[in-house]
């Protein structure tokens, strides 16, 4: 078994956990031509440069904004299309639908955003319908107003499917003799999906809701990139896009690092708290109290 996860070891330790070191660079001013080792060191001045910066809040802000509507809107589905699947007698039905469900998380951010472009673009599909009714066309592709709804319609199309392998692996462990007594009992589907099949589910939404408190600054950025221009700064700038046009552009290395530093320590704290949080309700979490 130790063989098996080897390559997913090497791979986390070489791009995970290896550039964690070039973080120094967050208390120098670095230049590429120098190098760490020259580089003079700042101290906190790129941290304080950081948080006087009103666009690094403006995307913080946006990036938040966007990490809780996902999580109220979004991370629900997965579990619906979850039980909806489980619930399909015939495997070859169900095998065809999970099939159906699991390909968009393949496709491209390219290709999804093309697609989303054509369905409710100013020229798209929507649109056509609606001026062959005699109704005014519209463009929700580059309504700034509406952008955190396309991102997350966005997001469940392509990947939700995907996240729905581990609640499935979940329900196949809860003991379908649990389903046949209450049945006998004289209990409805619902109540059988309420008292057995989500607290079946308990430890591992909770567990997933963990992580993804923990991964809450870190909303994507080819999503975010390529509809950019589109719907405007203020409307699509992340954090990660934020650092990409500060750094890679514009040389501020240091200061890209500063940002991305902050967000690796608000993720660490989310974590912590969260899990903490799961430990009151009698949940392990993501690790076990000491």
């Amino acid at each position: 078994m130790l063989l098996m996860v080897l390559p997913a070891v090497g791979l986390l330790a070489v791009f995970y956990y290896t550039p964690i070191l070039g973080s120094v660079i967050a208390f120098q001013d670095y230049s590429p031509y120098v190098g760490i080792k020259d580089s003079p060191w700042v101290g906190l001045a790129n941290f304080q440069w950081l948080m006087l910066d009103a666009s690094f809040w403006d995307a913080t802000l946006n990036t938040l904004s966007i990490t809780a509507f996902q999580l109220v809107f979004y991370f629900p589905v997965p579990i619906m299309l979850a039980i909806l699947l489980d619930s399909i007698v015939r495997p070859r039905v169900r095998l065809l639908m999970q099939s159906i469900v699991y390909m968009p998380h393949f496709f491209s951010w390219v290709l999804v955003v093309s697609l989303f472009q054509q369905m409710f673009g100013g020229a798209g599909l929507l649109s056509q319908i609606l001026r062959e009714h005699g109704y005014r066309g519209i463009d929700l592709m580059t309504n700034p107003d509406t952008f955190i709804l396309l991102v997350t319609a966005e997001t469940i199309w392509k990947d939700a499917g995907w996240g729905t392998i581990i609640f499935l692996a979940a329900l196949a462990a809860i003991d379908q003799n649990q389903y046949e007594a209450a049945a006998v009992d004289g209990a409805g589907r619902w109540r059988r999906m309420w008292h057995i099949t989500l607290p079946g589910l308990r430890p591992v939404i909770i567990l997933l809701l963990i992580l993804r408190l923990g991964d809450a600054l870190n909303v994507g950025f080819e999503q975010f990139f390529l509809q950019r221009d589109a719907v405007g700064r203020e409307a699509a700038e992340v954090l990660d896009t934020f650092v990409y046009w500060r750094t890679l552009l514009t040389g501020e290395w240091s200061y890209g690092a500063a940002a991305g530093l902050v967000k690796g320590v608000v993720g660490l704290v989310l974590i912590v708290i969260a899990n903490k949080v799961a430990h009151r309700f009698g949940e392990q979490g993501i690790y076990q109290r000491t």
